[in-house]
């Protein structure tokens, strides 16, 4: 009888321990999940219906079912994207601990069981780990179509030769940086970089010249001599002279007493005579906070537009194609980037990845002050743009000087920007598509109509989303009458049309 009983007794143990690891937690809506809907399950183990995501990897990992997002990447202040991104970032995230090895924040894991302590702590027991990590990055860079001329945008952060209060503090972590910049550049190699941060005059820049033409033999990488001397920061331009000439010397702005930040010159690709203005910048910093200074970088945006107005009638570059890039240190819903674009450029960002796009990770929240924008006419002519992120995804702990890895991950606090061009003077730059109205699909009508959004010239496409920012189709327009068909599963899902520059976003409910 007391045999049977303990055999009782374990075999209802058994059966409930079976149950608690088969509860899912749904993920729902992002305007309404919280952390607080965990409540019932504590000391239960659970499995997640949707992946979760890790926002922070210092100490103890935090994650939850989104990537959190600086609200200002997602629209202007007190607007509905922006408080959105607001309820997620204060809502939704929770500690995971029981994982050992190193994981990069973006990275998720799908189909995690876990033990969960509290609404604010869970225990990883099990899952699959997916996406963003080192040996994603390693094996290639992001797809930027089929461009003839790459482009590199990059922060450096602090590229010092003389040891004090910015850079490396001695020669010793000077190596090691260098080492790690010189890594990613060369598995970027780009035919155009333009740098910010870098020490003021020929020294810190010829080093950097002086290793990609060590580890990229066939290229003949050159820069301005600029005969400075000091221990400021400047921007720089790098090219490979085998590809594109410079036209002329570059001419800048030392608006708000911010000098050698803002360059521009013209590059002529040699293979077809195609000549285009590059702008690089470096906008002040948001010391004291973004609003003490804001003003400041609203003053650069205006005097960068006034430089390229002046500077492309010159003669010998007389050209309307302009890409801007640089760290602007503001986000994209600011009033600095939106006197860039009321100017007619547009924000590659947004017009290759939407809402999804971060070249920088400050307080666990990813959005972009690293930016990349394009006149009309250039825009045509761009075949992808993507950050890289090597760099804000990483534990800080990988810097030069807390650790002695000569890796590319973490050479710098900024991601590098890349955009893929084929040169091009004969494309036009079209009107918008056109996108129809219709909100709710039910029934058999899964499928979302898309006019006038195809050209010959300049690839559009669609991107289809769960509401837990799962992709689960993407491809190119191919039809000025596209229809896109919708998933078969009911549910919210958001639809991105890329095309002419610009996102149009439609929400659609699958009954």
């Amino acid at each position: 009888m007391r045999v049977q009983k303990h055999f009782l007794t374990y075999v209802m143990l058994f059966f409930a321990l079976s149950l608690m690891a088969h509860v899912h937690i749904p993920a729902g809506s992002p305007d309404t999940w919280s952390v607080q809907d965990l409540a019932p399950y504590v000391g239960d183990t659970v499995e997640f219906d949707m992946p979760v995501v890790v926002n922070t990897n210092a100490g103890r990992l935090m994650v939850s079912p989104w990537r959190m997002h600086e609200p200002l990447s997602q629209g202007p202040t007190g607007s509905e994207a922006y408080m959105t991104a607001v309820h997620i970032n204060s809502s939704c995230g929770f500690t995971l601990s029981g994982v050992n090895e190193y994981h990069r924040c973006g990275e998720k894991i799908y189909h995690m069981k876990a033990v969960v302590n509290s609404v604010y702590g869970l225990t990883f027991v099990s899952g699959e780990w997916r996406g963003n990590t080192r040996a994603d990055l390693e094996q290639s860079l992001p797809d930027l179509g089929d461009y003839r001329l790459l482009v590199c945008g990059f922060n450096l952060e602090n590229y010092y030769l003389t040891y004090g209060s910015m850079g490396a503090k001695n020669d010793a972590d000077h190596q090691k940086q260098r080492a790690k910049i010189n890594n990613a550049l060369t598995k970027i190699n780009a035919d155009i970089y333009g740098f910010a941060e870098l020490q003021l005059g020929d020294e810190a820049v010829s080093e950097v010249v002086e290793d990609l033409n060590k580890n990229l033999p066939e290229r003949h990488y050159t820069f301005f001599h600029d005969g400075k001397t000091g221990t400021s920061q400047k921007v720089e331009f790098v090219y490979d002279a085998n590809v594109v000439e410079a036209i002329g010397t570059p001419e800048g702005s030392d608006a708000e007493g911010i000098k050698y930040r803002k360059k521009m010159v013209g590059f002529r690709e040699k293979a077809t005579g195609e000549k285009f203005v590059y702008s690089i910048n470096h906008f002040k910093s948001m010391s004291g906070g973004a609003d003490a200074t804001e003003g400041r970088r609203v003053n650069e945006a205006r005097a960068v537009v006034n430089l390229y107005r002046s500077y492309h009638q010159n003669a010998s570059i007389k050209d309307d194609d302009l890409l801007l890039m640089g760290d602007l240190n503001t986000y994209a819903n600011t009033e600095p980037i939106e006197i860039l674009l009321n100017s007619g450029l547009i924000d590659l960002h947004r017009a290759f990845h939407a809402d999804s796009s971060y070249s920088y990770v400050y307080g666990s929240k990813a959005g972009y002050i690293d930016h990349a924008l394009a006149s009309g006419t250039m825009y045509r002519q761009i075949t992808g743009m993507a950050a890289y992120h090597i760099n804000s995804d990483e534990s800080d702990s990988y810097t030069y000087d807390k650790s002695n890895d000569r890796s590319m991950f973490r050479c710098s606090d900024h991601d590098p920007i890349l955009v893929g061009l084929r040169l091009d003077s004969t494309l036009l730059y079209n009107p918008a598509p056109q996108v129809n109205t219709a909100e709710v699909i039910q029934g058999d009508a899964n499928v979302l109509v898309v006019v006038n959004a195809h050209n010959d010239k300049q690839k559009s496409y669609y991107a289809v989303y769960s509401i837990s920012g799962i992709l689960m189709e993407r491809q190119e327009i191919t039809s000025v009458y596209q229809e896109i068909p919708l998933p078969t599963n009911s549910g919210l899902y958001i639809v991105y049309i890329y095309a002419d520059g610009q996102v149009f976003q439609r929400k659609v409910i699958v009954r």
